[in-house]
């Protein structure tokens, strides 16, 4: 299930993620900003997201806009598969 494209002010954010079932089991990010603290953020949140099962994740200190639009596009892709 693809989330919304969410735009900040570093970039696109947009994430897929694959399901099991009812369980997430892989994340991925179609777009995502050009940015160093992106590129770090990035699979600390995907990693979270499959601990947590959920769009539950706590921000990553130094990347929070990209955190509130991956969670947003995430929640986003979580909703359109109970749809």
């Amino acid at each position: 299930m693809q989330g919304t494209a969410i735009n900040t002010s570093k970039g696109t954010v947009q994430v897929q993620v694959t399901f099991e079932g009812d369980k997430i089991s892989t994340v991925s990010m179609l777009q995502q900003p050009n940015h160093p603290q992106t590129t770090a953020a990035v699979p600390v949140l995907i990693e979270e997201t499959l601990k947590a099962q959920s769009s539950k994740v706590d921000t990553v200190s130094g990347a929070t806009i990209t955190s509130d639009a991956y969670v947003q596009s995430l929640q986003a892709a979580i909703d359109a598969k109970g749809a």
